[in-house]
């Protein structure tokens, strides 16, 4: 069955989402109940703005119409569990198949993703991979196995681990559907959502240096009146609550294989000027955007007048002396690694122009081992400021700059992002007080479930 699949998201993944919650289950039983009566239109109509872009009524109508003659109505549906912390997955049993319908929300509760695909038992596993990493510490080869041996052939993980001032590399590679090890730390990956924290490292140093406030708003650094007049803050760009959409309502999600390429200074401007709205009021609700994180790098750049790339090497990969960190694809040649979708095919790498800030970062494991090891050294403040926290997400959860910081049971702070593209995957913890870090890059795109996972056991066996 041909997969129709919405991408909206760089990705960030919190563990905030344990069980179904009200508001899936009201999507997904009024879902069926529109579903079973034909009623297309009434699904359309609970679609999120950007949902109705990039699958206009009459397509809708027209992909729901062939789904109910191939498959029938629904007859029956288990919540299972959410894939990548984005979609919430439903075993569906139509009259002729059972199928996994997987839809996610907006916060306004509305449909901003969803595609039906082929249902797998996630307590059955039908492996017959190999574990050739009989090199590595059994306990760490077991943990990167069970969570990677699905993964398709050439696969790549590139995995660092610091404990105590000691880096220690486990890269690994599936070949003939066995995983080995492989010496990938000097390979470059797309980082993904991991470069909203450097972009916020840049604003840190710009606030350290006495150029800019996290306070100051950034409409003055705009020839223009922003829609409604809203006023948009660096502080609240830096830390989700600027009530910002995911996506400006201008992107083209017709290019799913590079997305972002064609949003240029003039798509923003134009976004800013006539199509700006706030889903939420801001500084009152942590609500993840894209759209904001890439705002904020082009901001940045508008206020010393430079491109955003041009501070983040500056500020960032010059003064931590990261000579293999990127901003862009080209030119890279067999240092990079080749992106893949879940079903092992080469994708595109993305490019990104006015919303770099968002995720357009390409990095190794080496080069981000001396980020890493640059947040336990006090005489960098602008790290430092990037770790405060600025609000309260959840009782387990807050934010500071960029990071994310999750509290442990025994009351320790871990300092984590995450970060998947069209091909990759890629997750970033730190433990201050513990001097431990754990950083995963993976060229599998919608794997972070598992990246996630293989990156949290890492660190709090440590």
């Amino acid at each position: 069955m041909k997969r129709l699949h919405i991408i909206l998201l760089i990705t960030l993944i919190t563990n905030s989402l344990l069980a179904q919650s009200d508001n899936y289950k009201i999507a997904i039983n009024n879902f069926q109940s529109n579903f079973n009566a034909d009623k297309y239109d009434s699904i359309f109509i609970n679609f999120s703005p950007e949902m109705k872009n990039a699958l206009p009524l009459e397509k809708a109508n027209q992909y729901f119409k062939n789904l109910k003659n191939k498959y029938g109505k629904i007859v029956s549906k288990e919540f299972i569990n959410y894939q990548q912390s984005t979609y919430a997955n439903y075993k569906t049993e139509f009259e002729t198949a059972i199928l996994a319908v997987n839809i996610s929300l907006d916060n306004q509760n509305k449909i901003n993703g969803f595609f039906v695909d082929s249902y797998k038992d996630p307590n059955k596993t039908e492996s017959k991979t190999v574990n050739a990493l009989y090199n590595y510490p059994k306990e760490i080869a077991d943990i990167i196995f069970s969570k990677s041996k699905d993964f398709p052939n050439n696969t790549q993980l590139s995995i660092a681990i610091i404990i105590n001032d000691k880096t220690n590399y486990y890269g690994i590679i599936k070949v003939n559907d066995t995983i080995k090890p492989a010496e990938n730390q000097n390979k470059v990956f797309e980082i993904g959502s991991i470069t909203k924290v450097f972009t916020s490292t840049v604003l840190a140093s710009l606030v350290i240096d006495k150029k800019l406030n996290l306070t100051d708003n950034i409409n003055t650094f705009y020839p223009f009146p922003f829609k409604d007049n809203v006023e948009l803050s660096f502080v609240n760009l830096a830390n989700h609550t600027s009530g910002l959409p995911k996506l400006p309502k201008n992107l083209d999600l017709s290019n799913g294989t590079n997305p972002y390429k064609n949003f240029g200074e003039k798509e923003i401007e134009t976004f800013l000027k006539d199509l700006l709205k706030l889903d939420n009021e801001p500084s009152k609700t942590y609500s993840y955007s894209n759209l904001g994180a890439g705002l904020l790098g082009y901001t940045l750049g508008l206020s010393q007048k430079s491109s955003f790339q041009n501070l983040l090497q500056k500020k960032i990969f010059n003064k931590y002396k990261m000579t293999s960190s990127f901003t862009s694809s080209h030119g890279l040649d067999n240092r990079l690694v080749k992106g893949l979708n879940q079903k092992g095919e080469t994708v595109s790498n993305w490019d990104f122009d006015v919303l770099f800030g968002g995720g357009g970062i390409l990095s190794t494991t080496e080069d981000l081992v001396k980020f890493a090891n640059a947040q336990f050294n006090p005489k960098n403040k602008d790290l430092d400021l990037t770790r405060i926290s600025t609000f309260k997400i959840n009782e387990s959860m807050r934010i500071g700059l960029g990071w994310h910081i999750i509290t442990t049971k025994n009351g320790k702070d871990i300092y984590w992002h995450n970060g998947g593209t069209g091909g990759y995957s890629s997750s970033m913890a730190v433990k201050i007080d513990d001097k431990t870090v754990v950083i995963i890059l993976a060229n599998v795109s919608n794997v972070n479930d598992k990246i996630d996972g293989i990156c949290f056991e890492l660190i709090n066996k440590n």
